[in-house]
């Protein structure tokens, strides 16, 4: 039987890679420069599956363009904001995702700039790296307390819930604003108290924490008038998607104190980091390292190879974002 042909766009880690040399005739991106759109163009006439990655902006444009072979896009991530679902499903695409292999890392991260940006812990470092550190002084670098403080997440599937879980084995109070509830049984689990109304919830917060998905509904979910609900006493934590927020509003308020600090570890135009950031001292910036787990990773590239697999022996693969119509 032929093995179907299998574009990658970036290098994955290389025991995926060997595998998918293995099961597949795999054209793999060694050197992991990113593609360029003209590249991605070519990629969706030529595959029988492409494999992106987040940052390929697979638009209505590159799709129209596809060829006849190409029937699966295996997304290496769970977010699929980077495709354009409805041309996927107009050309008879199927496309699927990595779903669940992520949370803990992720969660990990956001409880860690939880931690790092009241109790300046970036700023500190930059201190002592600096050689700027004279002596310890009973009012010098003071941040605040994280226990006993109010911490709402936006966004309670499953890295909401595993925040959640660290967030209160350290002392934080649990509130949360999604579509719907989560399940009773959780909800008691984890002492979380529940908000149909995310402006309510804003305006009495400690410490945000974003966790939704990149939708048309959720783009600048955060938006300059909602962020003017936040005290100014209280921080923003984004490990989402940089969309959610309305970043020069954001840096506007930072800039201003009108929030006490941010800790971002995904940005609106990635890889550009908004310039009033990056000269602030109240915030922590990553570069986008939420998931950036050597387990995390073969873990999602093991997902991808199951959805190959499966599609290419004629079965539904587990983790369809989108079935195709045709």
């Amino acid at each position: 039987m032929k093995k179907p042909l299998v574009i990658v766009t970036r290098k994955l880690p290389d025991v995926i890679e060997t595998r998918m040399r293995e099961l597949f005739d795999a054209k793999l991106n060694v050197d992991d420069k990113p593609m360029s759109r003209e590249e991605l163009t070519t990629a969706v006439q030529t595959a029988d599956v492409l494999v992106p990655t987040v940052t390929d902006r697979l638009d209505a444009r590159i799709l129209s363009r596809s060829g006849d072979k190409l029937r699966l896009i295996a997304n290496f991530g769970a977010g699929v904001d980077n495709i354009d679902l409805e041309s996927a499903r107009a050309r008879g695409i199927t496309v699927t995702n990595t779903p669940g292999v992520l949370t803990d890392d992720t969660a990990d991260i956001a409880m860690a700039l939880i931690l790092a940006v009241p109790r300046r812990l970036v700023e500190g470092a930059n201190v002592l790296t600096n050689g700027e550190f004279k002596g310890w002084s009973p009012t010098w670098m003071l941040g605040q307390r994280v226990t006993g403080k109010r911490l709402g997440i936006i966004g309670m599937g499953r890295i909401g819930q595993a925040v959640a879980r660290r967030a209160k084995a350290f002392g934080l109070q649990i509130h949360y604003h999604n579509r719907k509830p989560i399940p009773k049984p959780t909800e008691e689990e984890l002492e979380a108290t529940y908000w149909d109304s995310l402006d309510q919830m804003l305006v009495r917060m400690d410490i945000i924490s974003v966790n939704c998905p990149h939708t048309p509904a959720t783009y600048h979910l955060l938006s300059a008038r909602r962020l003017k609900l936040i005290k100014p006493t209280s921080y923003i934590v984004n490990t989402a998607r940089g969309e959610v927020i309305d970043e020069n509003a954001l840096a506007r308020m930072l800039e201003a104190n009108e929030l006490a600090g941010a800790g971002l570890d995904v940005f609106e135009h990635e890889p550009a980091v908004n310039p009033k950031l990056l000269k602030l001292k109240n915030v922590v910036l990553l570069p986008h390292m939420g998931s950036a787990t050597l387990e995390g990773r073969i873990d999602m590239g093991e997902k991808v190879i199951i959805n190959i697999k499966t599609f290419a022996d004629g079965h539904k693969p587990p983790d369809r974002v989108l079935q195709a119509m045709l």
